[in-house]
């Protein structure tokens, strides 16, 4: 099983900005946990994401010889995914393509065609370093724009991607309109079509409905999942309204109820929850 956590997604969107020093303070207990990635910050516009524009100076400040777990940097363009390889300490790229026309211009201000182009390119970069690119696909349970949508829309996305060379693909609940019913029915659709792809569940939720949301991709045969502590944070480009992260300590306990064992420290895990409050 894997859990990734996202800080990063739960910061762009805080109308204050989080100090640097208090960045790697919090990151770094996180990497003491034992989470298999942790979504740590962006290569993007300091003017679109305001919260992420010190992310190098964050990696450079990271205890990465200290720890298991793999850094992944989210980036909207073959710029930044170059500017995240540059360090060589980061495994994962990650970029968010959107299945949604609407969300792919306010996302990264291109086409869907344009960031297909975009993802081949970052494909092949991550392919000469011996890294691994991570698509996103945004809306990837429907939108609120009137954009076409369907399972089998989600499938030819997946298609294209397996096609250019990604084997790691997470359809994102961006919004947090999914239900228990609709994240079994697509992963079930998708792992059973694409069964060499790793698929991830990158899920956005109201209180009260992730330990749902968790069982559903379990049983569809999910074992990538994305949390933030406490449920923080949401896109900052969907909607106004955002919906929280899955928590990421719902997910424990949810997967332990589900008798899957995990290893995590969790002494280092309540430092990082008590932590958690101070940085949000």
């Amino acid at each position: 099983m894997k859990l990734i956590e996202c800080p990063r997604d739960a910061m762009q969107g805080l109308g204050h900005f989080v100090p640097t020093d208090l960045k790697i303070t919090y990151l770094n207990t996180l990497l003491a946990v034992g989470f298999d990635t942790l979504d740590f910050g962006s290569f993007v516009s300091p003017k679109a994401i305001p919260q992420m524009r010190d992310t190098a100076e964050v990696l450079s400040g990271l205890a990465v010889a200290e720890t298991k777990t793999k850094l992944l940097a989210i980036v909207a363009n073959v710029r930044g995914a170059e500017q995240a390889l540059a360090s060589g300490l980061i495994h994962y790229v990650g970029f968010p393509l959107s299945v949604s026309e609407t969300f792919q211009q306010r996302n990264t201000n291109k086409s869907i065609a344009e960031a297909l182009t975009d993802v081949a390119a970052m494909q092949s970069l991550c392919e000469k370093a011996g890294k691994e690119l991570v698509v996103y696909l945004s809306m990837g349970f429907g939108n609120p724009y009137g954009d076409p949508y369907s399972p089998e829309l989600v499938s030819e996305f997946t298609r294209q991607l397996v096609e250019i060379g990604v084997r790691t693909v997470a359809p994102s609940d961006t919004v947090g309109s999914s239900t228990p019913e609709a994240i079994e029915t697509l992963f079930k659709h998708l792992i059973n079509q694409f069964p060499d792809v790793e698929f991830g569940a990158h899920l956005h939720a109201r209180p009260g409905d992730a330990p749902a949301k968790v069982r559903a991709a379990l049983r569809a045969g999910v074992r990538r999942i994305d949390g933030a502590l406490r449920g923080f944070g949401g896109c900052p480009m969907a909607t106004d309204q955002l919906t929280g992260n899955l928590p990421t300590e719902e997910i424990i306990q949810t997967l332990t109820q589900e008798g899957i064992s995990l290893t995590i420290n969790q002494e280092a895990f309540q430092k990082a929850l008590t932590l958690s409050a101070g940085v949000f």
